[in-house]
């Protein structure tokens, strides 16, 4: 029975994908949650399971394409009749976005048996059918890599029908000499000790090298010669180069140009001085509270932001356009825009008004190291209510950031460094940081942004400050 396995909506309201990598091919076997295909939606990269169990017929989507959400990428004949697993999602042990899994169950009710279409790719060999597993109920998106483990084969032993028991020495017209074992991708070559030591000091890849000596094997003279070859003319680069913009840097590009002729935003600066702040963190580096968890002047940053925020609540709201309305959020997602090589992410730690100083810690890193590896799942960026850019890390002192949409501000931390500072009237050399906030002036106003601004400060200058307005 022949199904067709369609693009699920795997974030809120997506509507297209494209195809980064396939993990199998046409007449590859598949098992239930098997993952056969990485895409890349506007916000993150999610890995695919497949729902049922079969042999793959065809792929319906190459790689880099680019597809609208319900149409099938992959078609399976599947071993045996049935519905497919209830439910969709994103990798295992992780809860799929709020709203989404109405969304993609319905997708999978969708993919009933299909007759094999005109022109259709045909299943490869079936092989020996794969051994049965116990069904899991997960979201589609998410699910449990799978697969067989293989022994390594024996080495041959040396026999009278097999006097070579090591492929990887060959006779050359000489004394046996070392050749690299044939393997996918690499050549063999036929050269003596003598010849391989003098290719080593002159530089010279002998992979690289015609031999002219018996059986081809390489001569002295073939390496002098190679070695006083002219290099190779250097690769002129084109004047212009076009990159692609699509995933995250197209969802970037449009939210930023909407959040910035949308929010009448306005910046303002405070440099602070970090010294005691900056002393702070190293004596929480100490603490066995924080063993194994990174602690940096960030999680201070973020802790003094998130005590403000208690203490200004309106500018932690968003702007109801539609509304005409203010919505005051009583919770804090705190969000932490973060550099990858797909673009600019900006996840969010959850309810971050909750947690210890430690637990901070752990969500910071974790929600950091994620976004690096290019894994943040749609959920963790949505639903953020106050950001945070570190723009300190690439060496920049301040910046007017823009918002990220939904949110009425964002505070840029620019780089901790030693200044000249005045301090009881003296001038001292103090750890010194600028601290830049961007906010919605239709929400927050001038007097609103400057106390919150000046409160963050405070509580940078003297951390004790974060156990007072806590």
């Amino acid at each position: 029975m022949r199904r067709e396995f369609k693009l699920p909506d795997v974030g809120e309201g997506l509507t297209e994908a494209e195809i980064v990598r396939w993990h199998v091919k046409a007449g590859d076997d598949v098992k239930v949650n098997q993952i056969v295909v990485e895409i890349e939606t506007a916000k993150s990269i999610v890995e695919l399971p497949i729902p049922w169990e079969g042999v793959v017929a065809g792929l319906m989507a190459e790689e880099g394409q680019t597809i609208e959400v319900g149409l099938p990428i992959i078609a399976v004949d599947t071993t045996e009749p049935g519905d497919p697993p209830a439910g969709t999602g994103g990798p295992a042990g992780t809860a799929a976005p709020a709203g989404t899994a109405g969304r993609v169950e319905a997708l999978a009710e969708d993919m009933v048996p299909n007759p094999p279409a005109e022109g259709a790719v045909e299943p490869g060999a079936h092989g020996s059918p794969a051994p049965k597993e116990e069904r899991q109920a997960v979201l589609v998106g998410y699910g449990v890599k799978t697969g067989a483990t293989k022994r390594r084969a024996r080495k041959p032993s040396a026999t009278p029908a097999n006097p070579v028991a090591n492929p990887s020495r060959v006779e050359v017209g000489g004394p046996l000499v070392s050749a690299p074992p044939p393997t996918t991708g690499r050549v063999a070559v036929l050269a003596k000790p003598p010849v391989r030591k003098m290719a080593k000091d002159l530089g010279v890849d002998l992979t690289a090298v015609t031999g002219t000596g018996p059986e081809g094997s390489i001569t002295r003279e073939d390496v002098q010669s190679a070695a006083q070859a002219p290099a190779p003319e250097p690769r002129r680069q084109q004047p212009e180069e076009r990159i692609p913009v699509k995933g995250v840097r197209k969802m970037t590009a449009k939210a930023m140009v909407a959040s910035a002729f949308t929010a009448p935003h306005v910046t303002e600066f405070l440099q602070v001085d970090m010294t005691r702040t900056m002393e702070a963190v190293q004596r929480l580096r100490t603490l066995p509270e924080f063993a194994g968890v990174k602690v940096s002047p960030l999680l201070l940053v973020a802790k003094a932001v998130l005590t403000a925020a208690g203490r200004h609540p309106m500018i932690n709201s968003a702007w109801d356009e539609e509304a005409q309305e203010i919505v005051v959020k009583h919770y804090v997602n705190l969000g932490i825009a973060a550099a990858t090589p797909r673009g600019l992410v900006v996840p969010n730690v959850k309810g971050a008004h909750e947690l210890s100083l430690p637990e901070l810690a752990a969500r910071l890193a974790e929600l950091t190291e994620t976004a690096r590896s290019g894994r943040t799942q749609p959920a963790e960026m949505s639903g953020g209510t106050i950001t945070i850019t570190n723009v300190g890390v690439f060496g920049v002192d301040a910046g007017t950031p823009i918002l990220n949409p939904g949110e009425a501000a964002i505070l840029a931390f620019g780089q901790v460094r030693d200044m000249p500072w005045v301090v009881d009237g003296e001038l001292a050399v103090r750890k010194v940081s600028t601290l830049s906030l961007s906010f919605d002036h239709r929400v927050v106003d001038g007097e609103l942004g400057s106390l919150f601004l000046r409160d963050v400060g405070a509580m940078l200058e003297d951390p004790l400050r974060v156990l007072a307005w806590s």
